[in-house]
């Protein structure tokens, strides 16, 4: 209530008050006006031309342009990172596999691991105990990326070789340096 109202029925209301409510009128009355006047061209102003159409149809267009490759590539990284996190969760259950048996497993499914990567593809383990240098994982320089076992995905295409300098090693998801990194091997 302002300050200049009484509590009584009879009082006027506060001149802020009916400049707010007259200009609404005014609005209302513009609108009004504006739509008689259209009254005939109203029927005409319906539909939409095939110019504004075409238009349309270029907008949506240039956004799916640009919309549909930013989502595929957080899809991509969405992927990548959940591999990240199972290779992590893995390489805990090796450790306590190790700790409770004095040895690394033989392969996942002595952990109870046989879920795919997010591509639907296995995940890969060598134990480096009798592997032979060929079958190890290895660096820009040939050197093994790991001296306890090697743990790694093929990544989005599926394909996978030994050597990171290989092209189709590049999308692996890889665990090196004794799992100090776990991540894309072009990275590594």
């Amino acid at each position: 209530m302002h300050m200049n109202e009484s509590n009584d029925n009879n009082s006027r209301p506060h001149p802020d008050d009916v400049r707010r409510g007259s200009l609404v009128l005014r609005v209302f009355a513009v609108v009004r006006e504006r739509l008689a006047k259209a009254g005939g061209a109203r029927q005409r102003l319906l539909g939409y031309t095939l110019v504004e159409l075409l238009i349309v149809v270029g907008l949506v267009g240039v956004l799916a342009a640009i919309a549909v490759p930013t989502y595929r590539s957080y899809i991509e990284r969405a992927q990548m990172a959940q591999v990240i996190l199972d290779m992590g969760a893995i390489g805990h259950m090796i450790e306590i596999y190790q700790q409770e048996n004095g040895r690394l497993p033989d392969s996942l499914a002595d952990i109870g691991w046989s879920k795919p990567d997010r591509w639907g593809n296995p995940y890969y383990y060598l134990n480096m105990d009798g592997a032979s240098i060929g079958q190890k994982r290895k660096d820009r320089s040939l050197h093994p990326l790991n001296s306890d076992y090697d743990l790694y995905s093929a990544g989005p295409d599926g394909r996978t070789t030994t050597p990171l300098t290989a092209g189709i090693s590049q999308d692996d998801i890889i665990r090196a340096n004794n799992g100090a990194y776990i991540g894309i091997a072009k990275n590594y």
